[in-house]
């Protein structure tokens, strides 16, 4: 979640907080609010024990990211540099053993494979987008397959008339 993400929840529960300050029911809050009963009563039992501060944002949940700032941008610049730049010239493709290792070599940090994914999506990248398009892609092909071939195929399935696909049931009138 974003800082930002976080500010705009702090700002619902300190809302609530001044609703249940004046006396407002957790169900109102919670239908006010556009939130889940059980977060208003949570919230409620939360600012009861401790006021206004219990709601306010407790930072980032998890564990800090062990690269700061300055690290997490020179692994990008790396990263972007591509595998062959680190000695894999065999594919092009980024694998979290080979990040982890790139961290290791660049940082002498060690992340387990789980953590190397949450870091690379923390910082923006996704496995299942490549960067570049396939150096096979004909995009001629591609062309030609969508005007013709589909369309053909699309005009084949409007031409079946309507039934039934069971061979013991005839079709009713």
């Amino acid at each position: 979640m974003t800082a930002k993400d976080r500010a705009r929840r702090e700002a619902v529960r300190l809302r609530a907080a001044e609703m249940f300050a004046q006396g407002t029911s957790q169900a109102e809050v919670a239908r006010l609010l556009r939130v889940s009963p059980m977060s208003a009563s949570r919230w409620y039992r939360a600012w009861q024990a401790g006021g206004t501060a219990a709601l306010a944002s407790k930072g980032p949940a998890g564990w800090p990211c062990r690269l700061n700032e300055e690290q997490r941008e020179r692994l990008e610049a790396e990263l972007k540099a591509g595998p062959a730049a680190h000695g894999w010239i065999e594919d092009q493709r980024w694998t979290l053993a080979r990040v982890a290792e790139v961290i290791v070599r660049l940082f002498h940090i060690r992340y387990s494979l789980r953590g190397v994914s949450l870091l690379l999506h923390r910082m923006g990248w996704s496995p299942q987008m490549s960067v570049h398009r396939a150096a096979e892609r004909d995009e001629a092909v591609i062309t030609w397959w969508k005007t013709k071939q589909w369309q053909r195929i699309k005009e084949q399935r409007r031409l079946r008339a309507h039934g039934s696909a069971s061979r013991t049931k005839p079709v009713r009138s």
